[in-house]
């Protein structure tokens, strides 16, 4: 495993630019704004060929009450607990503050490496200032960069090499401790030919029967092994599943990722709009992994009007594109709103799977009433998507988290299913039959041939004698028919409707 580098420091020296930068690609949302990264998060850089595991971390504030600014802090000590080693950042344009000397003399304390990096070095005579005022850190040589420009990544890695050699030589150590020591029990006496140092005498009688034994079973499982080993090699890995919670601000998205991997792992509270990055959190369950991304809340594009806003809702689309999943945070005490309906439509939209958890359910009155709400307006704003996967949850105490995940992974089998071409075909000439397309010019508009051409969502592609005058409403009816007796429910159908070149039909 690579090296965990935790990049650290107060608000606004740069962090998530240097994590943009060393990853390769724009995953943190970065701003002039202070403060803009809450939580962290974990992502694959590179550095001259050098892999890392980078983690991107909220600025240092020397606060330790119930405030955000505390709640960040916490959630910065909890992502020092995964590193390896520490780059501590500083702003060469401003200068060594009390602040950085305080969190310098804190980070100290800690028993991994720290590195000292002065970021924002674009002008030489600002450089060798902050470079002689950053020593009475006591953090050694600091390293000068410009992650907006590029600029020290090679020193960056001169720095880091010492470490990332320590870091995978304790990796190699750790393999070893796990084979054999004595070569006598671990592997085939025969491996031993030619080593003259081996004491054979040292052996017992027993163990070499024993070996003995263990050979013959090996020749003996030889091809069964191959076999199977040729058999899973066919067979594809298991590929996690991407989920994105989104909602409304304030609906207990982010309190839901932390019920799910049980843990504080992203930072909550009272306020709305804690939440700006999309967070991803690798997370297993019952043996299949997956990609929990927790996302900004979502208000109307009118109501947007910071720049900090419309980029925190971009990275929100941009996770809904990106997930095969989407759990929809509602607030019970509110319901189904305007702006949740507008949401799920951007998720059927794009295909994915749409699964409303009705969230705060410990907190209301008339569940029965507020259900059959929901329910009514789903049935009015989607009438083609009936019976879209809903879970009351209570995220706060933990209350059905397993039958929300077991309605995710129930649902992702449906958006995965195939149906074969010929049972495919024999069910359109039934639907046909019990209700033929409308006739053009007074000739049969006939259902010639279907099949499906994809899956996630299931895609279909139906060839008719005149696909332009065919009626969406024979197209619902199709579409219903094809989620009832496939057991599709729940996740979005395509169909294309096409026509033969032959012009003979």
């Amino acid at each position: 495993m690579p090296m965990k580098l935790a990049i650290v420091g107060r608000p606004n020296v740069g962090k998530s630019t240097l994590f943009n930068r060393l990853a390769g690609k724009r995953l943190a949302i970065v701003d002039d704004t202070p403060g803009v990264t809450r939580d962290w998060r974990m992502a694959d850089g590179m550095l001259y060929g050098e892999p890392l595991l980078l983690i991107d971390t909220a600025g240092l504030e020397n606060a330790n009450d119930d405030s955000i600014e505390s709640r960040m802090r916490k959630q910065t000590e909890h992502a020092l607990d995964n590193a390896d080693a520490i780059l501590f950042v500083i702003d060469g344009r401003a200068g060594v503050t009390p602040v950085d000397e305080h969190f310098a003399g804190w980070l100290r304390k800690k028993k991994i490496p720290v590195i000292l990096g002065i970021n924002k070095c674009e002008n030489h005579r600002i450089a060798m200032e902050a470079e002689a005022d950053a020593y009475r850190l006591g953090m050694g040589t600091p390293v000068i960069l410009s992650a907006e420009h590029g600029i020290g990544m090679d020193n960056l890695l001169d720095v880091l090499m010492p470490h990332i050699e320590k870091h995978r030589d304790i990796e190699d150590d750790l393999e070893d401790d796990l084979e054999p020591d004595d070569l006598a029990f671990a592997g085939n006496l025969d491996d031993l030919e030619g080593d003259t140092s081996f004491d054979f005498a040292a052996l017992d009688d027993d163990e070499v029967d024993a070996q003995g034994d263990a050979d013959d079973d090996i020749a003996d499982e030889g091809a069964e092994e191959k076999a199977d080993a040729d058999e899973d090699a066919g067979e594809d890995e298991i590929r996690p599943i991407k989920i994105a919670i989104v909602g409304r601000p304030n609906a207990g998205k982010s309190t839901l990722l932390n019920a799910l991997v049980q843990d504080e792992r992203v930072m909550t509270g009272p306020e709305a709009g804690i939440t700006r990055d999309a967070i991803t959190v690798k997370w297993e369950y019952e043996g299949q992994p997956f990609r929990l991304v927790d996302t900004a809340g979502l208000r109307r594009k009118a109501r947007i009007t910071q720049k900090l806003e419309k980029m925190a809702a971009d990275d929100t689309i941009r996770a809904i594109r990106l997930a095969q999943a989407v759990i929809l945070v509602l607030d019970a005490n509110l319901t189904l709103e305007k702006q949740d309906l507008a949401i799920a439509n951007h998720v059927i939209n794009e295909g994915r799977i749409l699964i409303l958890a009705v969230n705060k359910w410990d907190d209301v009155r008339g569940k029965k009433e507020i259900l059959q709400v929901i329910e009514d307006r789903l049935l009015r704003s989607f009438g083609q998507l009936d019976h879209v996967p809903m879970v009351t949850t209570s995220a706060l105490h933990g209350k059905n988290i397993g039958k929300l995940m077991e309605t995710v992974m129930r649902t992702y089998e449906r958006w995965n299913k195939r149906v074969p071409t010929g049972k495919l075909n024999r069910w359109v000439s039934y639907m046909e039959s019990h209700h033929p397309a409308p006739l053009v010019q007074g000739r049969p508009n006939r259902l010639r041939y279907i099949t499906q051409i994809k899956t996630r969502p299931p895609t279909f592609a139906m060839w008719v004698s005149r696909p332009d005058s065919l009626p969406e409403a024979y197209k619902r009816y199709i579409i219903n028919g094809l989620r009832k007796d496939y057991g599709l429910e729940g996740v979005p159908v395509r169909l294309l409707v096409r026509t033969s070149k032959n012009p003979y039909n």
